[in-house]
């Protein structure tokens, strides 16, 4: 595993703990030397991940739809960055650059991206694992709701197993590295 394709907030959240989870994810990937492959905002949990990833030296790559370019949202300093036409390429872009998925917590967009991740990777179209950084209990529901899946005949145990959530970044670096 050489980079993990983030998704995360173009908001902070209320709660601190969430900007600290993002400089953690930043610190976790310089600590195991590997790239940040994000959405390229300069927003939000975008920006804190991205601005400590520089800091500590970690590659960074963002991926951003024109549209949002235009809004002047992008991060600067990324070691690459790349313009794409819509939402559906710049998915397809961070996943065909990653060797693994991360969800921060996030709203309606990050939960769209983690979640394509996977369910591409159940259809064998997406090799990378995906977790969720499970921070405060902030995916909770969502992980009791994928096993109401398995409960009512609609995921198989097997593909369940395929995702994680989990508050340790190192329970999350053992899954997605086996």
């Amino acid at each position: 595993m050489k980079r993990v394709a983030v998704y995360c907030g173009a908001n902070p959240g209320k709660n601190p703990i969430y900007t600290q989870a993002a400089i953690n994810v930043a610190d976790w990937l310089a600590q195991h030397h590997l790239d940040l492959v994000y959405g390229g905002g300069g927003v939000g949990l975008m920006n804190v991940l991205a601005e400590r990833a520089i800091k500590n030296g970690t590659y960074t790559i963002g991926i951003m739809p024109q549209f949002l370019v235009d809004k002047e949202i992008a991060a600067p300093h990324l070691d690459e960055f790349y313009v794409t036409d819509d939402m559906d390429e710049r998915k397809a872009k961070m996943l065909s650059l990653a060797d693994a998925c991360l969800a921060l917590p996030g709203g309606p967009g990050t939960l769209e991206e983690i979640s394509e991740a996977f369910s591409w990777a159940r259809v064998g179209q997406n090799p990378n694992p995906c977790a969720f950084y499970n921070v405060n209990g902030y995916y909770d529901k969502l992980a009791d709701f994928f096993d109401h899946m398995i409960t009512e005949g609609f995921l198989t145990t097997e593909d369940r197993n395929k995702l994680l959530f989990s508050d340790s970044l190192e329970e999350i670096y053992n899954f997605m590295t086996r």
